[in-house]
């Protein structure tokens, strides 16, 4: 129905051309970047009752902003967000710059998701949604509009499905028929009713379970009763490396292997991304010059020198900001325990030093993983680290860390 010639329709005295307004903001937005637009009007949503089947089952780990009952209802209940919400305008963005797989990846380099590599995607899409909604003020002065940058409680992939830009695949992402799945999505709320563009009713995934049996960690758990595809976000890497607060589970440290933020494997055995993905063409989405072939030891040892605040500074238009510093000293020293543990015992010095160095951090989570590193090392070294840390150390998670990494001698 895009680009097909619609009547008018009336709305606050006004007589609308709908086709007109869609293609204008199909414009706007290819022109600004994006590479895939689609509109959907919005009703309730039909997937209510997963989501709290989800996070009853306590998938979501702690990530409790979640399962409020504010935000539940928000996300199936679009007018708790915008009153009088009648359409959604949906922008997909490609983000990812390499598209080859990491497993190719030196392991004492810290592979980082593909979309965390350059600037922030909620710092360059709300630019693109704004200028989508000044073509819509060009015709509705008082149209009011509400955009959304993975920000909220919306399930913006459900409208996206709606509005035709891909269908959930077995890894819980939307894959299109011509892009794979590396795009980041971007939503504008509107009162306006605007034509909607079509939903994407298909499965294309077939028989393909490439995901499902590439995943290190088993969080992707196949399709529901429904159709809908499952995630364990607590077994999953990014959530690990990201939202997770605490301790990295001890069973699951050595499937993150040298992956210290978020993880893309997913997406990486996905035969539509193999075939159709496309390189991001905004420059915003380039990787950091700071980041671009660093190796472990390098990245850790400065952020090591860095205060929160300081880490903070330098990382402020990065998703790496999400984690702190804590959070991401945790994962670089799980990544450099597995990139030891390969070693045979032949720890290089300068990864020792700065083992030697987190393990006298202020932050317990810091010293602990600091900690299990040494033990991958199984060095003299690192044991004699070790042992005079023991004798020091006043934390009990810590010092259980310790004693562990001490004990496979």
């Amino acid at each position: 129905m895009e680009g097909a010639s619609l009547p008018g329709t009336a709305r606050g005295g006004a007589v609308v051309n709908h086709a007109s307004l869609v293609d204008r903001l199909r414009a706007r937005a290819l022109g600004s970047g994006a590479a895939l637009f689609g509109v959907t009007d919005l009703v309730e949503s039909s997937h209510g009752s997963r989501l709290h089947q989800w996070l009853t089952d306590g998938m979501h780990g702690e990530m409790s902003y979640l399962a409020r009952d504010e935000a539940v209802e928000r996300r199936v209940r679009v007018d708790r967000t915008l009153p009088g919400a009648r359409s959604a305008v949906l922008i997909g963005v490609d983000y990812a710059t390499e598209l080859r797989p990491d497993a190719e990846v030196d392991p004492s380099r810290p592979v980082i998701a593909r979309y965390a590599r350059g600037r922030d995607y909620h710092d360059v899409l709300p630019g693109i949604l704004e200028g989508l909604a000044a073509v819509i003020r060009a015709d509705h002065p008082e149209a009011r509009h509400r955009p959304y940058v993975d920000t909220g409680p919306i399930l913006e992939r459900e409208w996206a499905r709606d509005a035709g830009l891909g269908w959930f695949g077995r890894n819980t992402m939307l894959i299109h028929p011509q892009r794979g799945s590396w795009f980041v999505l971007g939503i504008l709320l509107t009162d306006v009713v605007i034509e909607p563009t079509g939903s994407f009713d298909e499965d294309r995934c077939g028989r393909c379970r490439a995901c499902l049996d590439a995943c290190p960690t088993g969080a992707l758990l196949g399709r529901n009763a429904e159709g809908a595809p499952v995630l364990d976000a607590r077994l999953c890497i990014s959530y690990l490396t990201i939202e997770a607060k605490g301790a990295i589970p001890l069973d699951l440290r050595s499937k993150l292997g040298n992956r210290v933020f978020g993880c893309d494997i997913c997406q990486e055995v996905c035969p539509w991304n193999e075939r159709f993905a496309k390189e991001a063409s905004l420059p915003a989405f380039a990787p950091r010059a700071d980041l671009d072939g660093v190796g472990l030891v390098e990245l850790a040892l400065r952020i090591l020198e860095m205060s929160e605040k300081g880490y903070q500074r330098e990382f402020a238009d990065s998703p790496l900001s999400r984690p702190r510093r804590r959070g991401m000293l945790r994962n670089l020293c799980v990544g450099i325990g597995n990139w030891l543990a390969g070693l045979d015992g032949k720890a290089p010095t300068d990864a020792l030093d700065f083992l030697g160095q987190a393990l006298t951090d202020a932050q317990p989570l810091v010293r602990a993983h600091a900690a299990w590193a040494l033990g991958q090392a199984r060095s003299e070294v690192a044991d004699t680290l070790l042992e005079h840390r023991l004798r020091e150390e006043t934390d009990p998670g810590v010092r259980v860390e310790i004693e562990g990494a001490l004990a496979w001698t």
